[in-house]
Protein backbone atom coordinates (compact mmCIF):
# COMPACT_ATOMS: atom_id res chain seq x y z
CA UNK A 1 0.00 0.00 0.00
CA UNK A 2 1.18 3.52 -0.77
CA UNK A 3 1.91 5.64 2.28
CA UNK A 4 -0.34 8.51 3.22
CA UNK A 5 0.70 12.17 3.40
CA UNK A 6 -1.80 13.35 6.02
CA UNK A 7 -0.70 13.98 9.64
CA UNK A 8 -1.53 11.41 12.30
CA UNK A 9 -2.35 12.33 15.91
CA UNK A 10 -1.93 9.65 18.58
CA UNK A 11 -3.82 10.33 21.80
CA UNK A 12 -1.56 8.92 24.53
CA UNK A 13 -1.89 11.27 27.50
CA UNK A 14 -4.49 9.33 29.51
CA UNK A 15 -3.84 8.07 33.02
CA UNK A 16 -4.67 4.33 32.68
CA UNK A 17 -6.83 4.63 35.80
CA UNK A 18 -8.50 1.23 35.31
CA UNK A 19 -5.17 -0.64 35.11
CA UNK A 20 -4.67 -0.51 38.90
CA UNK A 21 -1.11 0.79 38.84
CA UNK A 22 0.01 -0.55 35.46
CA UNK A 23 0.35 1.60 32.34
CA UNK A 24 -1.57 0.02 29.48
CA UNK A 25 0.47 1.96 26.91
CA UNK A 26 3.66 0.34 28.20
CA UNK A 27 2.26 -3.21 28.00
CA UNK A 28 4.30 -5.47 25.74
CA UNK A 29 2.83 -6.04 22.28
CA UNK A 30 4.97 -7.83 19.72
CA UNK A 31 8.12 -7.35 21.77
CA UNK A 32 7.79 -3.61 22.41
CA UNK A 33 5.66 -1.22 24.47
CA UNK A 34 2.23 -0.66 22.92
CA UNK A 35 2.81 3.10 22.55
CA UNK A 36 6.06 2.57 20.65
CA UNK A 37 4.31 0.09 18.39
CA UNK A 38 1.51 2.57 17.66
CA UNK A 39 3.99 5.34 16.90
CA UNK A 40 5.94 3.06 14.55
CA UNK A 41 2.71 2.05 12.80
CA UNK A 42 1.78 5.69 12.31
CA UNK A 43 5.23 6.53 11.00
CA UNK A 44 5.07 3.59 8.58
CA UNK A 45 1.62 4.68 7.40
CA UNK A 46 2.38 8.31 6.52
CA UNK A 47 5.10 10.63 5.32
CA UNK A 48 3.30 13.43 7.16
CA UNK A 49 3.72 14.62 10.71
CA UNK A 50 3.09 12.16 13.55
CA UNK A 51 2.10 13.99 16.75
CA UNK A 52 1.94 11.99 19.98
CA UNK A 53 0.03 13.69 22.80
CA UNK A 54 1.67 12.73 26.10
CA UNK A 55 1.41 13.46 29.83
CA UNK A 56 3.82 16.15 31.05
CA UNK A 57 7.43 15.01 31.46
CA UNK A 58 9.03 13.29 33.22
CA UNK A 59 7.00 10.23 32.27
CA UNK A 60 8.07 6.78 31.00
CA UNK A 61 5.96 7.22 27.85
CA UNK A 62 8.39 9.88 26.63
CA UNK A 63 11.25 7.39 26.91
CA UNK A 64 9.47 4.73 24.89
CA UNK A 65 9.41 7.04 21.86
CA UNK A 66 13.18 7.56 21.82
CA UNK A 67 14.82 7.71 18.36
CA UNK A 68 11.48 7.61 16.52
CA UNK A 69 10.67 10.24 13.90
CA UNK A 70 7.61 11.56 15.72
CA UNK A 71 6.70 14.78 17.53
CA UNK A 72 6.17 14.21 21.27
CA UNK A 73 3.65 16.77 22.54
CA UNK A 74 3.42 17.16 26.33
CA UNK A 75 -0.10 18.22 27.33
CA UNK A 76 0.07 20.24 30.58
CA UNK A 77 -3.66 19.81 31.32
CA UNK A 78 -3.84 16.16 30.20
CA UNK A 79 -5.78 15.25 33.36
CA UNK A 80 -8.80 17.07 31.87
CA UNK A 81 -9.26 14.20 29.42
CA UNK A 82 -8.82 13.40 25.74
CA UNK A 83 -10.12 16.72 24.49
CA UNK A 84 -7.16 18.57 26.03
CA UNK A 85 -4.86 16.35 23.97
CA UNK A 86 -6.99 16.77 20.87
CA UNK A 87 -6.92 20.56 21.18
CA UNK A 88 -3.17 20.68 21.70
CA UNK A 89 -2.41 18.30 18.85
CA UNK A 90 -4.62 20.07 16.32
CA UNK A 91 -3.06 23.40 17.22
CA UNK A 92 0.37 21.85 16.64
CA UNK A 93 -0.45 20.99 13.02
CA UNK A 94 0.62 23.08 10.07
CA UNK A 95 -1.89 25.86 9.35
CA UNK A 96 -2.78 24.61 5.86
CA UNK A 97 -3.43 21.00 6.93
CA UNK A 98 -6.46 19.75 4.94
CA UNK A 99 -7.28 16.88 7.30
CA UNK A 100 -5.80 14.84 10.14
CA UNK A 101 -6.12 11.28 11.38
CA UNK A 102 -6.72 10.66 15.08
CA UNK A 103 -5.70 7.29 16.55
CA UNK A 104 -6.23 6.01 20.08
CA UNK A 105 -3.02 4.61 21.52
CA UNK A 106 -4.68 1.64 23.25
CA UNK A 107 -5.77 -0.39 20.21
CA UNK A 108 -3.18 -3.20 20.08
CA UNK A 109 -4.52 -4.89 16.95
CA UNK A 110 -4.54 -1.84 14.67
CA UNK A 111 -1.86 -2.04 11.95
CA UNK A 112 -0.13 0.44 9.67
CA UNK A 113 -2.09 -1.05 6.76
CA UNK A 114 -5.35 -0.33 8.63
CA UNK A 115 -4.37 3.32 8.97
CA UNK A 116 -3.50 3.47 5.28
CA UNK A 117 -6.75 1.75 4.31
CA UNK A 118 -8.82 4.39 6.11
CA UNK A 119 -6.63 7.26 4.90
CA UNK A 120 -6.85 6.20 1.27
CA UNK A 121 -10.62 6.71 1.28
CA UNK A 122 -10.24 10.42 2.08
CA UNK A 123 -11.36 12.90 -0.58
CA UNK A 124 -11.36 16.37 0.95
CA UNK A 125 -13.22 17.97 -1.95
CA UNK A 126 -16.50 16.10 -1.50
CA UNK A 127 -19.34 16.20 1.02
CA UNK A 128 -17.76 13.77 3.48
CA UNK A 129 -16.12 15.39 6.50
CA UNK A 130 -15.23 12.34 8.61
CA UNK A 131 -13.73 8.99 7.58
CA UNK A 132 -13.82 6.37 10.28
CA UNK A 133 -12.52 2.85 10.76
CA UNK A 134 -15.15 0.26 11.64
CA UNK A 135 -15.35 -3.38 12.56
CA UNK A 136 -15.91 -6.00 9.92
CA UNK A 137 -19.59 -5.95 10.97
CA UNK A 138 -19.85 -2.17 10.55
CA UNK A 139 -19.57 -0.90 14.15
CA UNK A 140 -17.85 2.49 14.15
CA UNK A 141 -14.40 2.68 15.70
CA UNK A 142 -10.92 4.05 14.99
CA UNK A 143 -8.92 5.58 13.42
CA UNK A 144 -10.89 8.72 12.54
CA UNK A 145 -9.92 11.29 9.92
CA UNK A 146 -11.35 14.79 10.40
CA UNK A 147 -11.45 17.35 7.61
CA UNK A 148 -9.96 20.69 8.63
CA UNK A 149 -13.42 22.29 8.46
CA UNK A 150 -14.06 20.57 11.80
CA UNK A 151 -10.87 21.66 13.58
CA UNK A 152 -12.56 24.71 15.15
CA UNK A 153 -15.31 22.51 16.59
CA UNK A 154 -12.78 20.00 17.90
CA UNK A 155 -10.60 22.61 19.60
CA UNK A 156 -13.66 24.06 21.36
CA UNK A 157 -14.38 20.79 23.19
CA UNK A 158 -13.70 20.24 26.90
CA UNK A 159 -13.60 17.05 28.94
CA UNK A 160 -12.94 13.45 27.94
CA UNK A 161 -15.24 12.85 24.98
CA UNK A 162 -12.48 12.47 22.39
CA UNK A 163 -14.51 14.39 19.82
CA UNK A 164 -17.71 12.35 20.13
CA UNK A 165 -19.91 15.44 19.96
CA UNK A 166 -18.38 16.48 16.65
CA UNK A 167 -18.68 12.98 15.24
CA UNK A 168 -22.34 12.80 16.30
CA UNK A 169 -23.12 16.21 14.81
CA UNK A 170 -21.73 15.14 11.44
CA UNK A 171 -23.01 11.57 11.28
CA UNK A 172 -24.59 12.23 7.89
CA UNK A 173 -21.21 13.33 6.53
CA UNK A 174 -19.29 10.32 7.86
CA UNK A 175 -17.97 7.40 5.84
CA UNK A 176 -17.25 4.12 7.62
CA UNK A 177 -14.33 1.99 6.42
CA UNK A 178 -14.60 -1.66 7.58
CA UNK A 179 -11.36 -3.19 8.86
CA UNK A 180 -10.70 -6.86 9.53
CA UNK A 181 -12.33 -8.39 12.60
CA UNK A 182 -13.04 -6.11 15.57
CA UNK A 183 -9.68 -4.40 15.83
CA UNK A 184 -11.12 -0.95 15.11
CA UNK A 185 -12.79 -1.12 18.56
CA UNK A 186 -10.62 -3.55 20.56
CA UNK A 187 -9.22 -1.18 23.19
CA UNK A 188 -7.90 -2.77 26.38
CA UNK A 189 -8.46 -0.81 29.60
CA UNK A 190 -8.11 -3.33 32.45
CA UNK A 191 -5.63 -6.07 33.48
CA UNK A 192 -8.40 -8.62 32.89
CA UNK A 193 -8.93 -7.42 29.31
CA UNK A 194 -5.18 -7.61 28.68
CA UNK A 195 -5.04 -11.14 30.11
CA UNK A 196 -7.96 -12.26 27.95
CA UNK A 197 -6.39 -10.66 24.86
CA UNK A 198 -3.11 -12.48 25.48
CA UNK A 199 -4.90 -15.78 25.99
CA UNK A 200 -6.67 -15.30 22.67
CA UNK A 201 -3.28 -15.01 20.97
Amino acid sequence: MARLTLPIIILAAGQSRRMRGRDKLLEDVGGMPLLRRQAKNARAATTGQVVVALPPAPHPRHDTLSELDVTPLPVPNAAEGMNASLRAAIMALAQDTPCAMVVLADLPDITADDLIQVGQTVEVGGDTMIWRGATQDGAAGHPIVFRSDLFTELTALKGDSGGREVVAAHAAQTRLVPLEGARARADLDTPEQWAAWRRSR
